[in-house]
């Protein structure tokens, strides 16, 4: 059944409160029954970001709809890796799914779009270097360029020692950067005496 002009109207209203995104919960609490949430989608009125996550259809497009998607899908989980990597544009590597970490003790989050890969950090390795980036206006947890360089070669093995080592070089190679937090992030995941050889050969 189609949405009637007016509650359309009240319904974009609340979208728009949101920054123009709502989870199904967050949308029925605020008023907007399932059945018209899912007749807006129907309509075209609002796109589907991933599962439970709608968003106006007449709002500009993302620049980086993956991130915000994830971010706002698992909001306890940390972008990090290879998509932090590429978020600081410390690799040549394309993510082809977005990496996350999340708490060890914390249930995976449950996402259908876009394709995720989750790592369990603990302690001070998944608290510790956490910035807060807004994409396309939606804030999103992303680990600063020094603890994810310290988080790839922590996960070497999984990601690939190259990628790492280009990620190290790429940070050296920066303006602005913080050899101090680099190696402070180093002792916190343990590989500070892994990446001080690759250091000094670049420094």
């Amino acid at each position: 059944m189609a949405v009637d002009q007016k509650t359309y109207k009240k319904q974009a209203a609340v979208f728009q409160k949101e920054g123009g995104v709502l989870r199904t919960t967050d949308a029925i609490r605020a008023g907007i029954s399932p059945r018209d949430l899912y007749s807006m989608r129907d309509e075209g009125v609002v796109d589907s970001l991933s599962r439970g996550i709608y968003r106006l259809a007449s709002m500009p497009p993302l620049s980086n709809p993956d991130l915000v998607s994830v971010s706002l899908r698992a909001p306890n989980g940390v972008i990090c890796l290879i998509s932090a990597l590429a978020f600081h544009e410390l690799t040549t590597q394309i993510p082809h799914e977005v990496y996350v970490a999340i708490d060890r003790f914390t249930r995976p989050p449950r996402v259908d779009y876009p394709p995720v890969r989750v790592f369990k950090f603990s302690g001070e390795a998944f608290t510790e270097g956490v910035e807060i980036h807004r994409i396309d206006g939606y804030k999103a947890k992303i680990y600063s360029p020094e603890k994810t360089v310290a988080d790839c070669f922590k996960f070497r093995n999984k990601i690939g020692n190259d990628t790492a080592i280009e990620a190290l070089k790429f940070y050296c190679k920066r303006k602005r950067n913080d050899i101090d937090a680099l190696m402070r992030y180093a002792r916190i995941c343990r590989v500070d005496k892994t990446i001080s050889p690759y250091l000094e050969a670049l420094l």
